[in-house]
């Protein structure tokens, strides 16, 4: 039986018991059934591997011998290898040995040979393999998670630290409102609206959309919002009860029912917005406005980290915007309170005098500097410039205080500039006003020479000396003894200049803010200034005024300007 079987799978004839010792003696276990699905043959590995002896098996039916094949996998491909004489190899699990056997099967003219091992040990090893491959996958994938949870937190503290720098860095609300809405997008969301609330009437200033192309949508339903929103809109919501109002599904039909007009629909749903959350600004105590974000439909519902950070967010802006608008407050009365304190000049015959203020676009826009012009009793014109050291209120009013002790000294006595600056100089330190100033006085005397100029007599206190710009465009720096400033109580003598206005000249006095900057030198500075005037030399007085300001304040007064320009006439202005 054995050699037939061999000699089929050889296909040469071999000795019988060379044959029979090969099999007997094989590692890897093997049967053959008979037609009638009987043992016709096994050798000793394949009966120990099955928990069996040759003698036991040899004869017996599988199915009697093994029942619990039957109907499965083994009895399966079995009778489709005797059926049809195709090989089979398969892996099947056999319960009763707790074995997985890797097993191949072929029929031949001596019955159907069945070889097998157990790889139950094998099988087990690589499935733990894949298992422990698997777990470092499930572990790596959350590690990723856990990274790209941390990165977006990190995104999100990030643009907190944003929204506060990008607020804070300016005194105007509506810019601040634009810089919040531009940066919540599209951390936060895909398009947001940011409403301030001004004695009690609602504007949505910030808009901001993360499709450029959509902005003019977002545009056109901001322009309707306010007027078509119905009370129970999460806006109107969320201002009256100043809690946050979040919608993770917008239906349609909800829309409906908070929107009062067809146009506002049309326009909201050509957003096609899916979720929606507002916040209130409430900062001290204060409502007065509202953050809006709305997410489309690709987005879907706010995340938990979208919704915590967005309330940070929008405590934040609130507190910037409210110093923004405390700061504008204090900005605008403060200016108004400088302005006040600056008396329009006087305008004599063939003298055309123009002046100008500036506050330094940084801080608190107030100052002690000052000018006047005013003409004494003889007819004279009494010229003034100054600068208090400080900038806050105590130097605006102390700044009132010197200018109409200048005043009244100079109307009064009718002396020499030096003069009027000594007796000032003096007053100050009597009154006990403790502060210091420089200030230069100057004096143009009323009658003019036969070519219609003027004589011009000035002293000079600690101030910056004045330029003259000649009728041929030539500019010139007038010197004279410079004095200490005024509230040192100086018991020295100060000294005037003298120089002759031509028909066509301007004068130009101006406190240290119109060309010092802490970035170069003062003599750079009068340098830029000097050009600057030769270059507006043909101008009328207010542009050439107008144009000083423009060229050497680009980049925003660092200190508060005040300038003070005078041009001779000498037929009449």
């Amino acid at each position: 039986m054995v050699q037939s079987v061999l000699m089929t799978v050889t296909g040469a004839p071999a000795p019988a018991d060379l044959l029979v010792r090969a099999v007997q003696g094989m590692a890897r276990p093997l049967f053959v059934l008979d037609d009638a699905w009987r043992f016709s043959y096994i050798n000793p590995s394949g009966a120990a591997l099955l928990g069996r002896t040759v003698a036991e098996l040899v004869g017996r039916v599988v199915w009697e011998e093994f029942p619990e094949a039957r109907g499965g996998d083994f009895e399966r491909h079995y009778r489709h290898v005797a059926e049809t004489g195709e090989p089979a190899g398969f892996e099947a699990w056999f319960a009763p040995l707790g074995v997985l056997f890797q097993v191949d099967a072929f029929r031949t003219d001596g019955g159907l040979v069945v070889t097998y091992d157990d790889v139950t040990a094998r099988r087990r090893a690589e499935q733990a393999r894949e298992e422990a491959a698997a777990a470092r996958e499930v572990e790596a994938a959350h590690a990723a998670e856990a990274a790209a949870e941390a990165a977006l937190a990190g995104r999100h503290l990030m643009l907190l630290g944003d929204i506060s720098q990008a607020m804070t860095s300016t005194l105007d609300v509506e810019e601040a409102v634009h810089r919040f809405a531009d940066r919540v997008v599209p951390t936060l969301a895909d398009w947001c609206l940011v409403s301030v609330v001004e004695d009690g009437v609602r504007r949505d200033i910030g808009r901001a959309h993360s499709d450029p192309a959509r902005q003019a949508a977002v545009d056109r339903y901001a322009d309707l919002r306010v007027r078509t929103n119905r009370p129970n809109a999460p806006v109107p919501t969320s201002l009256c009860d100043g809690t946050p109002v979040v919608i993770q599904q917008l239906t349609d039909e909800v829309m409906t029912t908070m929107v009062g007009d067809a146009r506002a629909l049309e326009a909201v749903r050509a957003l096609q917005p899916s979720a929606v959350a507002v916040y209130p600004l409430i900062a001290r105590e204060e409502l007065f406005g509202a953050l809006t974000l709305v997410n489309g439909p690709d987005r879907g519902p706010f995340t938990d980290l979208e919704l915590s950070t967005a309330a940070v967010a929008s405590f934040r802006a609130a507190l910037a915007l409210d110093n923004a608008r405390l700061a504008g407050a204090q900005v605008r009365v403060a200016e108004r309170l400088q302005r006040s304190l600056l008396s329009e000049p006087v305008q004599p015959d063939q003298l055309e005098i123009a002046v100008r203020y500036r506050p330094a676009t940084k801080g608190i826009a107030i100052g002690g500097d000052w000018y006047d012009a005013f003409q004494q009793p003889d007819g004279d014109t009494v010229l003034v410039i100054g600068d208090v050291v400080g900038h806050d209120l105590e130097a605006a009013a102390t700044m009132g205080q010197l200018k109409t002790t200048v005043r009244a000294i100079a109307y009064d006595r009718q002396e020499r500039p030096a003069q009027v600056l000594g007796r000032a100089d003096r007053a100050v330190a009597g009154l006990g006003v403790a502060t210091l100033a420089t200030a230069l006085v100057g004096r143009v005397g009323s009658a003019a020479d036969r070519a219609g100029g003027r004589r011009l007599r000035w002293a000079t206190a600690g101030h910056p000396v004045p330029m003259l710009l000649q009728p041929d465009g030539t500019v010139v720096e007038l010197d004279a003894p410079v004095g200490p400033p005024l509230g040192t109580d100086w018991p020295g003598e100060r000294a005037d200049g003298v120089v002759d206005l031509l028909p066509g000249s301007t004068l130009l006095l101006f406190t240290d803010g119109l060309f010092e900057r802490r970035t170069e030198d003062l003599d750079t500075g009068r340098a830029r200034l000097r050009a600057a005037v030769a270059a507006l030399a043909g101008e009328p007085l207010p542009d050439l005024c107008d144009g000083l300001l423009a060229e050497l304040l680009a980049q925003g007064a660092e200190d508060d300007v005040a300038l003070l320009a005078v041009r001779v006439h000498p037929g009449g202005r």
